[in-house]
């Protein structure tokens, strides 16, 4: 286990809070050697982990498929590690440390207690407790994440991922973005070509016939992610009809809104209405016409 932040001639970085060797004997002893009893989850290319380590502090472990560890897939490992050491942010997960070793090669990160707003949002009951007023602070916070990703990273950073199986929620249900494995660096001097990556649904349109990645693709993936928080599921053919006439008042909001929850009162009315017409705008056809997060970010905190 390596310092985050210190670089390695071998491996790379590490642990900001644990010494390395310790930690990573602990997290092997708290998984008994990453058995499938204390897995939480399966990413595209590793498996999650819950590891109370014998400080009492509760930690979540990435580990990468043996098959993945390659080196296609160890830039996405290497991607991941750069992007959250150098970024600090309240609504991006923390990474507490890593290892990258011939037998194991994982991430370490906070645990945050209620997990993806995915899973949280196709299970009835979960879903009936987060009220419309927390699901626009959740995209709020996923809005300012990006926001400082775009516009004070230097370079910026594109997330390329943004969906809500990547949205983390703390026990207070604050949004942490997570999974930087498909990150890039925009080159400000560069075209920034890429081959394609995210998740299906959340893509943004321009990349089916070009792989320009620009902070555009990140804000199209906003707007159908706000949707989704807002309808309790994902927005699906609602887009197209969004997308279609964006900027004019023609939603009908029952047809928007997640019917488990009771209809909005008259102040949470406009907030979600405010949601609704922003995440619209996101979702343009063009992307030029898009906002940037950075506006979207400062609207949402000058409205709500």
């Amino acid at each position: 286990m390596e310092k985050a932040g210190d670089v390695q001639t071998e491996n790379l970085f590490s642990i900001s809070t644990f010494d390395g060797r310790t930690t990573y004997e602990a997290i092997i002893e708290a998984t008994k050697d990453f058995d499938p009893m204390y897995c939480i989850g399966e990413g595209g290319h590793g498996s999650v982990y819950k590891a109370e380590l014998p400080s009492g502090n509760i930690v979540v472990v990435k580990k990468l498929h043996r098959f993945d560890i390659d080196m296609a897939h160890q830039k996405d490992f290497v991607n991941e590690i750069r992007a959250l050491t150098e970024i600090k942010h309240r609504n991006i997960v923390k990474l507490l440390g890593f290892c990258s070793h011939s037998r194991h090669s994982f991430l370490v990160y906070e645990y945050l207690e209620r997990g993806s707003l995915g899973t949280i949002l196709s299970k009835e009951l979960e879903a009936k407790e987060v009220g419309w007023d927390t699901r626009v602070n959740i995209i709020k916070g996923v809005a300012h994440a990006l926001s400082y990703l775009h516009h004070d990273c230097v370079p910026p950073i594109v997330h390329r991922d943004m969906s809500s199986n990547n949205v983390l929620l703390d026990s207070k249900y604050e949004a942490h973005v997570s999974d930087f494995g498909t990150a890039k660096f925009l080159k400000l001097d560069s075209s920034n070509w890429s081959t394609l990556a995210g998740t299906y649904g959340y893509v943004a349109p321009e990349l089916a016939y070009t792989m320009k990645v620009t902070e555009k693709c990140d804000v199209y993936s906003f707007g159908v992610l706000a949707l989704e928080v807002m309808r309790g599921r994902h927005p699906g053919d609602l887009i197209s009809s969004l997308s279609a006439s964006p900027g004019k008042d023609n939603v009908v909001l029952k047809d928007v809104l997640d019917p488990r929850l009771p209809p909005p009162t008259l102040r949470d009315e406009a907030e979600v209405k405010s949601v609704i017409q922003l995440a619209t705008a996101c979702l343009n056809g063009s992307p030029q016409s898009r906002p940037t997060m950075q506006m979207v970010s400062q609207m949402l905190s000058q409205r709500i």
